[in-house]
């Protein structure tokens, strides 16, 4: 399997295994969000709590020219370190929503 293969199924077997935590509110529907073809890959929360609208993204990762970025983090869970665990190098991994200036004091990927 080539490395852009591989990253997808990580990426896609991480969002299905968040979102079977985020299912657990009735009235609010976690959304699986794949464009293989784009490369993003999101979670989205959609519906009512408290008679309140939930709508929005609370995990955003996209593949870009070979590189994971992690472009939103809503959650509680540091997704950077599982997806070194589940196999993707660190240096492959960019912190989107770090400055460009920050990331180099990361000890995953800038870009």
């Amino acid at each position: 399997m080539d490395k852009l293969a591989q990253y997808r199924e990580i990426i896609e077997k991480l969002l299905r295994q968040y979102a079977e935590i985020s299912s657990l509110e009735s009235d609010v529907e976690t959304q699986i969000v794949l464009d293989t073809e784009g490369d993003h890959y999101q979670l989205m929360n959609v519906g009512w709590k408290n008679q309140r609208r939930i709508y929005g993204c609370f995990l955003h990762i996209d593949i870009k020219n070979s590189k994971v970025w992690l472009q939103h983090n809503g959650t509680e869970y540091e997704v950077a370190e599982e997806l070194v665990n589940l196999g993707i190098p660190k240096q492959d991994i960019v912190i989107g929503f770090h400055s460009p200036f920050k990331r180099q004091f990361t000890d995953y990927g800038v870009g």
